[in-house]
């Protein structure tokens, strides 16, 4: 195990109450669990990515003929007015749709008798296995907790162990321990005690409501031999629950006097195991999971099952490596990390940690057959969180945005399954609230629920989540190359998203097109804000031609002419051509008065610097239609928009977005300048990212609440990744946007769309080789970084001539199997094709 895949902490889990927020948590992409507590009373938190309570789903009345008295009473100016006549409608209506919420489904409970003042307190996070533990010293004696959920056995496994502790040294794992009980002199056993069982977990928010008292009445536990039962209801009258089995080696084994829970007492060895269900009838549910747990023989050894899992996980972890300066030599805690953080750089070995970091949670948080990564991943410990659904007008995609670069391809399809799985709820909405064909997606969506739900201006009058998703579906087929799901998913979707704009879209009089009513989430026109404005406020959001809704069009009808190309078929010429007359309709981008790009393509709509959200500068990213060489000027206006938003006003994930922004414009200081307000304002100690500061230090958005939004331990993962490789389809830049603190680093098996690409630099040195393996049909042009002097090439199979585009732009084509590898040292040897 490498240290900078390890993290320790020195300090218990202690946000007041809420302690969960500062779990260590594991999981298998179904089941996550969350480990939090201190040495006399630990907590693990289970999850189940398909539990969801709470919502409601009204019939959505239509109400499609408010959208010409929304565009009569904008084209009279009355813009307050039409803003809230979509959402007045409805509300008229009593329709009142509330998204559900993902729910804990129980917690492992364990309590341990103390003899001494701990010491030597550690828990720590194995990201390599996904495997956490916690150890602390009790006089003569070292205890050790250990957990993982299996992806091999679909089980969480936890262990509690103790061995001897014969001096007052560090442990040599910094207090991760080795789980076996060892004997002293006489011959004596280390042995354990404690009482576990199975509850619902609290609620800090919502106890005292009715839902909630009405879910606790329906929970039942029962403790009998070695196993413990546990159940609870579910909106629909079906019951979740699970069942958990303790294996144990020496003393005495009996249930509590109320027989909840089961107490172990001087026993040599205890393994615990607890599987879940989510939907059933408990007592057949219970007695399936029984006999699945007991397939575990009495002998069986917690060892041996992480291993079983870790050849599972391993492999997804590590499909892609990234090395920084010497930060695997850093073995310092994550507490110590975030104090160095805090004076206003972070060190690398937290910048490559939090890289890493974002990969384990993405990986153990979703899987293939599951749904799609959340806001809190598999690790929420309230009832009704805040913003925990699946939200599209900037979150989820921005957990997504990493994946394929970092070879984590296969868990992107849970993403076109969840929303397929409500494309009737999405060609209803269109219907309904529009009178358009092709589909409408809500902003906000839970399992089931596809319809509105936030019945507010700002929300409900944003159209553009089907063509922001529509990005994700092509990118995929790029990087895939899966004709069958560019047949089959992704054109039928694209299309579909089309066949509202074509519905929707207004040629206006100078024969460009007006997109009306129209949002740049989720920010109000300057001139429309109250003179008292507040950050959160969304006093007039709706215009004409937000950016971002052109934006999304114009990328959208491109697609899909190069995706029709591909596929063609009957019709295919004339779809193409007609979507080529759309395209002459789209109006150009606008420059303000100071210079920067416009929000708004409207005048009428002022800028508004101080928010967070960047949707206008979505061309440059995360979309690739601006770069520096193909619109220089407009370029430039790109890079003045994002300098004037407002510090105060960003939020963690803005800053992650930022910082990958700053990347595209080869800003690499700039980029890493935005991941260290990020660590200084909104990490956790576990390293949880969150919405925002709460204590006013003036970097952030100041909100009392501060939720945890896991959106920006995705984005940092992109962020970092931006700076190191930057992939288009046509074209793949090399340390882009390198950062002066990055001297060194070496990555591999990092994806461009048709191959994977292996680098290793050292400025210092003046050293640079990358290694470019072709697994299709490649024609791009690569650049090399800007303070590459001299290369040479080798290579079979390979072309490579200088291009137009620059010094440093190479034309290459490869065939499938074949590479290149570029060469920078101070003597370089071979052909050289530097200047």
């Amino acid at each position: 195990m490498s240290q900078e895949n390890l993290l320790t902490m020195r300090y218990p889990a202690s946000w007041w109450r809420n302690m969960w927020r500062e779990a260590l948590p594991s999981g298998n992409g179904i089941v996550g669990a969350s480990v939090f507590g201190g040495v006399q009373e630990e907590t693990v938190l289970l999850n189940h990515e398909a539990l969801w309570h709470w919502g409601r789903k009204d019939p959505l009345p239509d109400v499609s003929m408010t959208l010409a008295e929304t565009r009569s009473l904008m084209d009279e100016g009355h813009y307050m007015e039409a803003s809230w006549n979509l959402a007045n409608a409805l509300r008229e209506r009593g329709y009142g749709t509330r998204l559900a919420s993902r729910f804990p489904l129980a917690a492992i409970k364990l309590f341990m008798p103390s003899t001494r003042a701990f010491r030597r307190y550690r828990r720590s996070l194995n990201m390599e296995t996904g495997e956490v533990s916690v150890g602390w010293t009790d006089g003569p004696n070292r205890y050790v907790r250990r957990l993982f959920v299996s992806r091999a056995d679909g089980a969480v496994v936890y262990e509690i162990g103790s061995e001897e502790c014969a001096n007052e040294e560090v442990h040599p794992e910094d207090g991760k321990g080795t789980g076996k009980h060892i004997k002293d002199q006489a011959g004596a056993c280390h042995c354990i005690s404690g009482e576990i069982g199975l509850t619902l977990y609290p609620s800090d928010r919502w106890g005292d409501t009715p839902e909630f008292k009405k879910l606790a009445k329906s929970v039942v536990t029962s403790a009998k031999g070695a196993y413990i039962r546990y159940a609870g209801r579910n909106d629909d009258g079906t019951d979740f629950g699970a069942v958990l089995r303790l294996i144990y080696e020496g003393g005495s084994l009996q249930s509590t006097k109320e027989g909840t829970m089961l107490n172990f007492t001087k026993a040599r060895r205890v393994l615990v195991m607890v599987k879940v269900f989510i939907r059933g009838k408990r007592e057949q549910e219970w007695e399936q999971l029984e006999r699945e747990l007991k397939t575990f023989p009495e002998t069986c050894e917690y060892d041996l099952l992480l291993k079983r899992h870790a050849e599972l996980h391993g492999p997804l972890f590590h499909s892609v490596s990234l090395e920084l300066n010497t930060a695997s030599r850093d073995v310092r805690s994550n507490e110590e990390l975030l104090l160095e953080a805090y004076e206003g750089e972070a060190p690398v070995s937290l910048v490559r940690k939090m890289w890493a970091y974002g990969r384990y949670l993405f990986i153990s948080g979703t899987a293939a057959e599951s749904g799609p990564f959340g806001l809190y991943g598999l690790w929420g410990g309230d009832y009704r969180l805040v913003w925990c659904h699946h939200m599209a007008n900037e979150n989820i995609q921005m957990m997504y945005w990493h994946a394929h670069v970092g070879g984590l391809g296969e868990l992107v399809p849970s993403l076109f399954r969840y929303y397929g799985s409500l494309m009737d709820d999405f060609r209803g909405n269109a219907r309904k609230l529009y009178g358009c064909r092709g589909i409408y997606i809500p902003a906000g969506t839970t399992p089931g629920i596809g319809t509105p739900n936030q019945i507010v201006p700002v929300i409900l009058n944003w159209t553009g989540a089907a063509g922001w998703l529509a990005r994700h579906y092509y990118e995929h087929f790029l990087y895939t190359g899966d004709i069958r799901f560019l047949r089959e998913e992704a054109l039928p979707f694209m299309r579909e998203a089309l066949q509202f704009y074509e519905d929707f879209a207004v040629v206006g009089e100078d024969g460009a097109y007006r997109l009306y009513p129209s949002v740049s989430p989720e920010n109000t026109p300057l001139n429309f804000m109250p003179e008292d404005g507040k950050q959160l406020a969304h006093p007039m959001p709706t215009t004409v031609n937000a950016t971002m809704d052109i934006a999304i069009m114009k990328e959208l009808l491109t697609h899909l002419i190069e995706a029709n190309r591909l596929i063609g078929g009957p019709g295919s010429k004339d779809e193409e051509e007609r979507w080529k007359r759309m395209l002459e309709h789209i109006p150009p981008y606008r420059t303000n008065e100071d210079g920067a790009l416009a929000e708004w393509l409207d005048p009428k709509f002022k800028d508004r610097y101080d928010h967070r959200h960047l949707s206008h500068i979505y061309p440059l990213f995360p979309g690739d239609e601006v770069t520096r060489e193909s619109a220089p000027e407009l370029y430039v206006a790109f890079e003045k928009a994002v300098r004037l938003r407002r510090l105060g006003a960003q939020s963690g994930w803005s800053l992650a977005h930022m910082a990958s922004i700053y990347a595209r414009l080869g800003e690499g200081d700039g980029a890493l300048e935005c991941l260290d307000t990020l660590a200084q304002s909104c990490l956790l100690p576990n390293l949880f990212t969150l919405h925002n500061d709460w204590r006013g230090m003036g970097i952030c958005m100041d909100m009392p609440a501060a939720p945890i939004q896991l959106d920006a331990n995705m984005g940092w993962v992109n962020a970092v990744q931006e700076m190191l490789l930057q992939v288009s389809p046509d074209r793949v830049k090399l340390l882009p946007a390198l950062p002066e603190r990055w001297r060194s680093g070496r990555l591999s098996g990092w994806r461009f769309h048709t191959g994977r690409i292996t680098m290793e630099w050292n400025r210092d040195a003046g050293m640079f080789h990358a290694k470019l393996e072709a697994e299709r049909e490649t024609n791009i042009l690569v650049s090399l970084p800007p303070w590459v002097e001299k290369s040479s090439m080798s290579g079979q199979g390979a072309f490579l001539q200088p291009s137009s585009r620059g010094p440093l732009v190479y034309a290459v084509r490869l065939g499938a199997g074949t590479q290149l590898s570029i060469h920078c040292s101070p003597q370089v040897e071979g052909d050289v094709i530097g200047p």
